[in-house]
Formats: structure tokens, sequence, C-alpha cells
């Protein structure tokens, strides 16, 4: 992920763009994780409940090791980075914190979490994502984000929200 600016973040001027770039970067991060895992088998077997990815230990592979419910591994995989848009970055909508996911204490789940090697991904969420509906809310939630710098600067005086196509008799 590329840091943002340090000009950029503190400038009044241009807050809808540096919005819309942070909306960007997490739809690409939740996007990379549901693809990626979906290299794995773990999504489709239901017994697996949560997987660890360790992303820190190396640059070049995410080591990832799955769980049951009981916190008991199950399996494990190792995914390839090799170009940097690969790296399995947190996505905090799948993370077993951000999520309420239960660890069973003192397991080889709670085991892996407590190393800080890398995150935990609920399964769960994850099996229950929709990258087309996030494609289109993300939209939505960047032209929003830039509408407020096109206001600003007059490129935008009025506009209608609405399912209506061009030419519509309906939109008023």
């Amino acid at each position: 992920m590329i840091p943002p600016h340090p000009e950029a973040s503190d400038s009044d001027e241009f807050k809808g763009f540096n919005e819309a770039r942070r909306i960007m970067w997490i739809h690409e991060a939740r996007t990379r994780v549901y693809e990626r895992l979906g290299q794995t088998n773990f999504i489709r077997d239901t017994n697996v409940a949560a997987v660890h990815i360790d992303n820190t230990t190396r640059a070049d592979r995410a080591f990832i090791m799955a769980f049951d419910k009981s916190g008991q591994q199950v399996g494990v995989d190792t995914l390839y980075i090799d170009e940097p848009n690969q790296h399995l970055d947190i996505a905090s909508e799948f993370d077993h914190d951000f999520t309420g996911m239960d660890v069973v204490p003192d397991s080889r789940l709670d085991q892996a979490i407590s190393r800080e090697n890398g995150w935990v991904v609920n399964l769960k969420v994850l099996r229950e994502y929709e990258p087309l509906a996030d494609r289109r809310a993300t939209q939505r939630a960047v032209f929003l984000a830039h509408l407020r710098d096109m206001v600003k600067s007059g490129g935008v005086r009025g506009f209608l929200f609405g399912r209506g196509e061009s030419g519509d008799t309906d939109a008023a």
C-alpha cells in the first residue's frame, strides 16, 4: 500500500480526493484478500472457521494456517507474493477482532494470535462477502468523496440522484 503524501493529507484543498483514495485502498485490500484466499481450498471447506495469515515472516510469501471452530489447526498453505499488489494487508472487515469472532482460549488459534506475526480472517464473514455489491458501494462512496471537491471548485453546480437513465422523463 502506498502511504498518502504528507502534504496532501494536511491540505484542505483535496479532502475529497484524499478520502476517495483511502476508500479505494481499503476496497482493494478487501478484494485482494477475497481473491487470494479464493486460491486456497479454505473458503470452500466449511470445516475451516478462520485462517491465520503470517504476512510478516517473509516478504515473498504469506503462510496461512487454517483453524476449525474449536481453534485447532486443520490445514496450511502458502501464497507466494510475486508482485507488491499481492500482499495480504489487513482488511478490517474480515479481521477476527473487528468481526467479534470467538476464539477458544489456549487453543492453537489463540496461540497463533498471541505471536503477533500476522492477522486472522474470520471465514464466515469472508464467505458472505459480495464483491459486486462492495464494488458498487465503493464507487458511490468514491463519487461522493470527490463531489465535495467538485462543488467547492465550481465544477458541479447541481446534480440529481436516482436510478433513471439519461432521457428519462420521470427524473425531475
